[in-house]
């Protein structure tokens, strides 16, 4: 029986310039208000998917081992944790078998490293678990362009490789009993992101695909977003699939709103309800 756990491990500010793109401010802060430096707050949450014997966790958030001065550009907040997130779902970083990354920016695998005890190197956080990641994705993160260098760090991404715990994914596959990774492009060369079955609905982690429930009408696309364009052609169709299959798509950095339902209106692709993950699981 599979079981699944919303997984909160605290928020950050962003711009919301960067996070909208080209879409004015009069329209997209209606959906997703800004204060008065124009930061949005974003959540890092992830999903804990229990089968079996497998306890998978999906992204790990931005972790605590940068420095300072890092952290104070991105205005973490909130009490959550990691750790403490588990802990409260019932599990451990030791339990957890497997760790999907969506994708080797910062805010979404910082967590899934860590610094040894004698503090002069790292580690993996989840020593019992193979860290898969898309093939394209880690290939690249190790060789990164300029536009997304300060987002892909060395020692959130090298050191699961040298653990000998990293597994690449090359195409859309299977990876367990009613689980399975498409590859999208145009976030990130290779973002992964998963299509969860569960009690006969099917639950998808929207990653940066779609990282808000501001986010759904397809124009609505990042400035952080490497292939604008292309970024627009996947989420259409997906937003197309989602309706037909009446998808619940589970928002990683919606502050608000944990799960949504998505519909064709005549003004396009719209959110049709939010609720909590707990309310379908």
């Amino acid at each position: 029986m599979m079981q699944l756990f919303s997984i909160d491990t605290g928020n950050l500010r962003l711009d919301g310039g960067a996070m909208f793109g080209v879409i004015p401010k009069a329209l997209w802060n209606n959906l997703y208000p800004a204060d008065e430096s124009n930061l949005i707050n974003l959540s890092m949450r992830c999903l804990l998917i229990v089968l079996g014997d497998r306890k998978i966790l999906i992204d790990n958030g931005i972790g605590n081992k940068q420095s300072q001065k890092f952290f104070s550009f991105y205005s973490l907040n909130g009490e959550a944790t990691l750790a403490g997130s588990l802990q409260k779902a019932g599990y451990a970083c030791e339990d957890i078998t497997d760790v999907i990354l969506t994708h080797l920016h910062f805010d979404h695998c910082g967590g899934g490293i860590k610094r040894t005890e004698d503090g002069n190197g790292w580690e993996t956080t989840f020593k019992n678990a193979t860290y898969w990641t898309g093939k394209d994705q880690w290939e690249w993160a190790t060789h990164p362009n300029n536009r997304e260098k300060a987002s892909f760090l060395t020692e959130n991404i090298i050191p699961i490789r040298d653990s000998g715990q990293l597994s690449l994914i090359e195409n859309n596959r299977t990876l367990f009993a009613g689980v399975s990774v498409r590859l999208f492009n145009g976030h990130t060369e290779g973002q992964l992101i998963p299509f969860i079955d569960y009690q006969e609905k099917t639950i998808v982690y929207c990653g940066d695909l779609i990282p808000t429930s501001a986010h759904i009408p397809v124009p609505y696309i990042m400035g952080y977003d490497i292939r604008p364009l292309i970024s627009m052609k996947e989420k259409e169709d997906f937003l197309k699939e989602a309706v037909d299959k009446g998808y619940v798509l589970f928002f990683e950095h919606d502050v608000n709103h944990e799960c949504s339902f998505v519909g064709l209106t005549e003004r396009g692709y719209r959110n049709t309800k939010t609720f909590r993950l707990s309310e379908c699981v």
